[in-house]
């Protein structure tokens, strides 16, 4: 059991808890949900008595103790899986997550996932979320998508990268592969619900996203309920001749599941290889030549890489952004979509 002891600041919220949140040192690594678990359990004494109540009036100069036991072992199993590490200090890791990879373990997915990994490769630099060894995950991507993810490794990063992702200050940009070339000057775009374009060609998709009403593995674009999702998209390279796949760049205003796979599927630019949202589109072999359309069929997987991540770090404050380069497989298909023009 470890004890932190510390004196409330000048100036002190009226609730405890909110009181604690500000004053307890940056070195605990405690964040607010931990400590109002903590004094609900009853680990926190002030001036010598134990409080459970989060409303508790606390005043300037109140002296603190917060009993916190030693993290507890994962019930998650810790694998040697080899990771792609690009960045990784004493509060955080970002890795760039391959194809086929689940992030985190589910009923139909026990073992070899992202935290799987993560917990043999961390070791003991993981301090502890939520009172347990665990890396604590802020975001996902989908098990066929490639790129960036960054995971918290103490209580107070995951904290502090989790108010990021909700104040959608966190860059994301993601590379894909669309059928078709999403232009503002293509009139069928503009008669879309939610679908605009912004200065500079930029694809603006915006709707709610909630679960598929009869298939619950699918999530649906709806104008009615659901969550409130916002993707942007501008075309990087038109593929074929004519033109009948783009390369794109597609970011993030919000976060939902499958949103990207969803919007270009619902504005008709769907991406190559999405077995669930794709639907049954072909190219010709005019446009990308024979090459290109064995390379579309052989895909196995959504065209679709993480390739950019900024984020403040939790600590330091400092700005960091990471790239992915575009992984084998893709640029391999363009190669292939590329060669038959």
């Amino acid at each position: 059991m470890e004890q932190v002891a510390f004196e409330i600041a000048p100036a002190p919220p009226a609730r405890l808890d909110k009181a604690l949140g500000r004053d307890v040192p940056e070195a605990a690594s405690l964040s607010r949900s931990r400590l109002a678990r903590l004094i609900a359990d009853g680990a926190v004494a002030v001036d010598g008595v134990v409080v459970t109540d989060p409303r508790f009036r606390v005043a300037e100069g109140a002296q603190i103790v917060v009993s916190v036991a030693k993290a507890a072992e994962s019930h998650i199993s810790a694998e040697d899986i080899p990771l792609d590490v690009v960045y990784e200090d004493d509060d955080l890791i970002v890795v760039n997550k391959p194809s086929g990879m689940v992030v985190h373990p589910a009923p139909g997915t026990p073992g070899g996932t992202l935290v799987n990994a993560l917990i043999h490769h961390c070791g003991n630099s993981l301090s502890g979320v939520g009172g347990m060894k665990r890396p604590g995950i802020v975001h996902r991507i989908d098990k066929e998508t490639t790129g960036l993810l960054v995971v918290a490794k103490s209580d107070r990063a995951h904290h502090h990268l989790a108010d990021q992702f909700a104040a959608h200050t966190v860059a994301r940009r993601y590379l894909a592969v669309c059928y078709g070339v999403p232009d503002q000057n293509d009139p069928r775009l503009r008669g879309i619900k939610g679908t605009s374009f912004e200065a500079g060609n930029i694809l603006k998709i915006q709707t709610l996203l909630g679960r598929h009403r009869t298939d619950r593995q699918r999530q649906a674009v709806s104008f009615t309920e659901g969550r409130h999702a916002v993707t942007r998209a501008r075309i990087i390279a038109p593929i074929g001749q004519p033109p009948c796949a783009s390369l794109i760049e597609c970011w993030l205003e919000t976060g939902r599941t499958h949103q990207i796979r969803v919007h270009m599927a619902h504005c008709g630019h769907a991406l190559i290889g999405d077995s669930v949202y794709g639907g049954r589109r072909k190219l010709s072999a005019k446009a990308v030549g024979e090459d290109g359309v064995a390379a579309v069929a052989g895909f196995g997987r959504q065209a679709l890489h993480a390739a950019t991540l900024g984020f403040e770090h939790p600590v330091s404050g400092e700005f960091l952004e990471f790239e992915a380069k575009m992984p084998t497989d893709m640029a391999s298909l363009l190669s292939d979509l590329r060669a038959g023009v």
